[in-house]
């Protein structure tokens, strides 16, 4: 008798979940816990109040990622292998906030928009999924691509380091910092006619870095990525599955033989903290940060439309407009919870999709365990700090599979679209790729522009979306129905 069980729907053995469960944890842990560490050391948070933020953050990722991969109740979860984390999308407009309202109260500011935003997308999500006639394939390839090649990015960084300067790593001269601090001591002196150091002052980053692009890194990298390729080249079943699992594990036990992963974390972690609401601030609604956040998650809901798009077509299930709205309602409703829990807006996690592509899992309730086991970690943070503790070279090698693998799939959705009798398709993917292409290759591109507008056009994504719906628009016209954008996924796997 043959099982009409969808795979997207599927339960496998515990085992198999709780392994790829972790696997997926593993590729996000680092962007889950990158903004935290942003906003907590921006608003001059103490030490533990920034452990807890990230404690809490993990918390919410893993109770997000159960309503959109289970779903809860007809309104909320899109019940496809998503993982949810925090969008780096919001991270300009919260460090604008701390930085121009420090500690606690900056914190209230932070998360009183971060409700304020949850309710709004909430309530404009069944408006963004009737959007979905202006997604055909040509539009659909194009934004996924966008998705796979902005990715690598962060892979790329995670395999060399975190670059400061646009172009060129680099730090602060030691010297002048050492002049600085000498400064200030002397300027608190009694009796000193030194004027204090001005509020906000920093030295800018003149000196290259030293340690970007350290060959034990990349090389730890390189293993990791030949050891995936290998794997998945040779192994069978289950374990070809977990192959990125087995290469991140590999890199962290040559990571540890060579001193580049220590325990130190581990050790001062707590083994048991409580998230409770408003734990950090209690929220102060602002409506202008309102509306500036709000307008930031109808960016990341224009984004994870292209990534719901993308699973429907890595899984081979048709998404209606209201499984979009579904989905993208529980953006908003993530985001909600993230305020309350005291920390952030929330969305599909684009690094996960390339995961599913990679093992070919389609399985919701392996996200289902990862989430599972993110709550774990939220509340156990010695667990949290031994994955954190592994070196980023470690998932710069895993990286470069998963991100291209969503590149992939645009390319693969693309080569089904008609070039040869509809000429303007060729020109709306390539002047969309280049578009999205500006903040990766110029990223200071809008620093003459209104800072208002900056949270908009600092995503390649968006800017790649807009620009390809609006030439589709403009050369195409609308579709008619959904069809087009409903089959993509049939028509990339049709030939």
């Amino acid at each position: 008798m043959t099982s009409t069980v969808h795979p997207v729907d599927e339960v496998l053995p515990a085992g198999k979940l709780t392994a790829l469960g972790l696997q997926h944890v593993l590729v996000m842990y680092a962007g889950a816990v990158a903004v935290p560490l942003i906003v907590g050391r921006a608003l001059n948070l103490p030490p533990e109040q920034v452990a807890h933020l990230i404690s809490a953050d993990l918390f919410v990722c893993g109770l997000v990622t159960l309503i959109q991969a289970m779903g809860a109740t007809q309104w909320f979860g899109i019940k496809l292998p998503v993982m949810m984390g925090v969008t780096f999308a919001s991270v300009a407009p919260m460090v604008a906030i701390a930085q121009s309202t420090g500690g606690n109260a900056g914190a209230g500011l932070i998360f009183g928009s971060v409700i304020g935003a949850g309710v709004v997308s909430i309530i404009i999500a069944p408006a963004i999924s009737r959007m979905l006639r202006f997604f055909p394939p040509v539009v659909t390839g194009t934004i996924i691509a966008v998705i796979g090649i902005s990715l690598m990015r962060v892979g790329i960084n995670w395999i060399f380091g975190n670059p400061v300067g646009p172009t060129a790593p680099s730090v602060p001269n030691p010297e002048h910092l050492k002049w600085l601090a000498e400064a200030q001591a002397m300027a608190g002196a009694p009796g000193s006619s030194l004027p204090a150091v001005p509020k906000g002052f920093s030295v800018l980053p003149t000196v290259p870095n030293p340690k970007y692009a350290d060959l034990s890194g990349a090389g730890v990298s390189a293993v990791v990525l030949i050891s995936i390729l290998l794997i998945a080249r040779f192994a069978k079943g289950f374990i070809a599955n977990i192959s990125v699992l087995l290469g991140i594990l590999i890199g962290g036990v040559i990571s540890v033989a060579m001193g580049l992963m220590n325990f130190d974390k581990v050790a001062k972690a707590e083994w048991f903290t409580l998230i409770l609401p408003f734990d950090i601030a209690y929220p102060v609604f602002d409506p202008i940060m309102i509306l500036t956040m709000s307008l930031v998650m109808v960016v990341v809901m224009i984004e994870s439309t292209g990534m719901f798009l993308a699973l429907g077509d890595m899984t081979k299930r048709e998404i209606t407009q209201d499984d979009l709205t579904r989905g993208l309602r529980t953006d908003g409703l993530g985001t909600l919870i993230g305020g309350i829990f005291n920390t952030f807006p929330y969305t599909s996690f684009s690094q996960n999709v390339g995961l599913v592509a990679v093992t070919g899992v389609m399985s919701r309730w392996v996200c289902v365990a990862g989430g599972a086991i993110l709550i774990v970690l939220g509340v156990l943070p010695k667990m949290g700090a031994l994955i954190e503790s592994l070196p980023t070279v470690v998932l710069g090698g895993a990286g470069l599979v998963m991100f291209g693998m969503v590149a992939s799939t645009g390319i693969r959705i693309l080569s089904n679209v008609d070039f040869r009798n509809n000429k303007h398709n060729a020109m709306i993917v390539a002047v969309s790729i280049g578009v999205g292409m500006i903040p990766l290759v110029a990223p200071n591109f809008r620093q003459w522009m209104p800072h208002s507008i900056h949270p908009l056009i600092e995503s390649g994504i968006l800017l790649a979306s807009i620009t390809a719906v609006a030439l589709n628009l403009f050369f195409n016209g609308a579709a008619k129905d959904n069809s087009a954008a409903i089959n993509a996924a049939r028509q990339a796997d049709a030939h």
